[in-house]
Formats: structure tokens, sequence, C-alpha cells
């Protein structure tokens, strides 16, 4: 008996001592949330880094592609004709592009002509 009292003294003492009450849960999950997303960020800065060097070397090109997209207003859809062939008509200068509507066709010539074939 007398071996079992300081063995079991010394587990007491061996406990954590609770000085601080525990964090609340959000406040963890917060910080274990934190602590995910800063690892996330270092691994993946260097692939950010190459995505923005790709994207600043292909910008002189989609901006040359934009100008040429806003140039596509000048023109009709483009028509297929029965042979085949395909018609992209020019708008004249100050004419609008018109509404689509759903009761035209998609071959229908502008201004309700018939398509000019050969």
């Amino acid at each position: 008996m007398k071996r079992i009292a300081p063995i079991a003294l010394a587990l007491c003492l061996a406990l954590p001592v609770h000085a601080q009450d525990d964090p609340p849960a959000g406040e963890g999950l917060f910080n274990f949330m934190e602590r995910m997303l800063r690892d996330f960020m270092t691994e993946a800065e260097p692939q950010l880094r190459e995505l923005e060097r790709g994207l600043n070397a292909i910008t002189p090109e989609m901006e040359r592609l934009m100008e040429r997209m806003r140039d596509a207003t000048q023109y009709y859809p483009p028509e297929v004709l029965p042979n085949g062939d395909i018609l992209i008509r020019r708008r004249q200068p100050g004419e609008d592009a018109p509404d689509p509507s759903p009761d035209a066709s998609p071959d229908a010539a502008p201004d309700g002509e018939e398509p000019f074939e050969l």
C-alpha cells in the first residue's frame, strides 16, 4: 500500500493542467481553415505565377481578336445557299443590326430578297 500512494500521486500530477478554457469550436475551425488556405496558397503560388505569365503573353493576340470581333457587326449573318455557297453580306454604313425574330428563316436574305444564285 505504501507503494501505491506515491504512484497514484505521480499519476495525478502528470495530468495536464487546464489553466484556460478551450477556445470555442468555431474559432478552432476558423484557425484550421486559415492554415489550410495558407498552405494551399503556398503550394499554388508557382502555378498561379505561371498562369499569369501565360495570360500576359496572349494579351496582345486577344486584343487583336476582340478588335476583329467588333468589326463583325458590319456584316449580316452568313447565309448558306442550296448549292452550298456561303454568302456574307456587308451592312451599309449607318444601318443597324436587325433584331432577330423567331419567324424569320435563317436562309432568308436581308430585306426580304431572294438570295442570289448563279
